[in-house]
């Protein structure tokens, strides 16, 4: 078994994450979601490293903005959603739950994760514990659906509920702070999420990020995959209520906050 994989966190625009993915023994460096090709190219120099790929999540630009900018500096191969095929720049490997993905002998399972785009998908890699989710999972948070439902999104937050607890979550954006604001109002008798939330205030008051957190960690503090707990099917209508339209509550009281 190959060692785990280095990853390294990079700020992009206002708030986006985009991570590079080192594997030492053989060189190769991947980059997940990058919303612009410099930051990236400079991050990876900057530690000795060449981007050999190029992964995405979905087709919103500020997550592969920068791809056809890295293809060309650093003639990285492109990977992302075979649904998406169509809207990912430069895609030269499309992917599914099927193929998954092999890099520098790290397999990921490529997770099918709609609801906030179409085609959107995560790439886990269990020997890493790691999960790239894009904005399907925030930390404290989900993606808003721009291209699904309810009983479409739901189903994806659970398949990454599913990843053991231990799973760091690499997700698309800075938000968790603003995510808590709201998670407190829904959730307000939370422990774990009060416990949650002065972590997160030391962390920012520092500057520094709240990326990765642990799937243990958000299935106890996220609202968005707690909407079949009892205290918030009984805050956002009942328990007879199945749990996607719960969710879907939830989803809309936070686009409203």
């Amino acid at each position: 078994m190959p060692a785990p994989l280095e990853i390294a966190l990079v700020p992009m625009l206002k708030d986006n994450y985009a991570y590079l993915l080192h594997d030492a023994a053989s060189g190769a460096t991947a980059i997940v979601d990058p919303s612009e090709a410099e930051p990236g190219l400079k991050a990876a120099a900057a530690r000795g490293w060449t981007i050999t790929h190029v992964l995405d999540t979905h087709h919103h630009n500020d997550h592969c903005g920068g791809n056809l900018g890295i293809k060309k500096k650093a003639g990285a191969k492109v990977v992302g959603p075979a649904y998406d095929r169509a809207r990912i720049p430069g895609i030269d490997i499309a992917v599914d739950e099927q193929s998954g993905f092999d890099f520098a002998g790290h397999h990921a399972d490529v997770l099918f994760i709609p609801g906030h785009t179409k085609g959107h998908i995560a790439f886990h890699f269990p020997d890493s514990k790691a999960v790239f989710c894009g904005d399907t999972l925030f930390s404290i948070g989900c993606g808003r659906m721009f291209e699904g439902t309810p009983d479409v999104m739901w189903p994806s937050l659970l398949k990454l509920r599913a990843l053991p607890d231990d799973t760091r979550i690499y997700c698309g954006h800075e938000y968790t702070e603003a995510n808590i604001r709201f998670a407190l109002s829904a959730d307000p008798e939370n422990a774990a999420l009060k416990q949650r939330a002065e972590k997160v205030k030391t962390l920012r008051a520092a500057g520094q990020p709240t990326i990765p957190a642990t799937l243990g960690e958000e299935k106890q503090a996220n609202p968005f995959l707690r909407a079949d707990a009892p205290e918030l099917k009984a805050r956002f209508g009942g328990k007879d209520r199945p749990d996607h339209e719960i969710f879907g509550a939830i989803r809309a009281a936070k686009d409203r906050f």
